[in-house]
């Protein structure tokens, strides 16, 4: 019975430590990723502006071209919702709402992951006027994990992850602009 009792205190140990832990590593993050595309500020922001251009540069819409895919509103208007169901548990479902453009210059996006985890984040987009023809688009997204799961922060490296899509992101819309 003491062995039992030992392996039970030692586990309890664990978890109490975990959580004490968890009071103290930070619960929000965010990640921002730049390119310059060769088109003029207007034509991409035009063109970035539509959700369901996403499905073109996106790569977790290229993940799963076969999802399930559900658009509520006037795309490019605040309040228009693109939402999303896949197998794939990469993509998994959510959907995603334009809360404000401001025209030429910035969209925000507000994000609700349903599955495969739940979780919300906003993401916005920036275009900037390097010249005429040239402009710097910025995608940046802001989250934060609860309590007791912001433990899994001191883990994995969302920077990195998440940062990574949107690199690959961005640089498709980049290619794709410039054809």
């Amino acid at each position: 019975m003491s062995i039992l009792l030992t392996v039970l205190v030692v586990i309890i140990s664990i978890v109490v430590l975990i959580l004490l832990m968890a009071l103290f590593v930070k619960k929000e993050y965010s990640i921002l990723r730049e390119v310059t595309v060769n088109k003029s500020k207007q034509e991409v922001f035009t063109y970035i502006k539509y959700l369901k251009n996403q499905d073109n540069y996106s790569v977790w819409a290229m993940m799963d071209p076969a999802m399930k895919k559900e658009f509520k509103g006037v795309d490019g208007t605040p309040g228009f919702v693109s939402a999303w169901e896949s197998e794939n548990k990469k993509v998994g479902k959510g959907e995603q709402e334009i809360r404000s453009i401001v025209e030429g210059e910035r969209i925000d996006l507000h994000l609700h992951f349903i599955k495969p985890f739940e979780g919300r984040a906003d993401a916005y987009m920036i275009t900037e006027a390097k010249s005429d023809c040239q402009t710097t688009v910025s995608w940046g997204l802001n989250s934060k994990m609860a309590y007791p799961m912001n433990i899994m922060l001191l883990f994995m490296n969302m920077e990195k992850l998440i940062g990574k899509d949107l690199e690959t992101g961005l640089h498709n819309l980049k290619t794709l602009m410039e054809k």
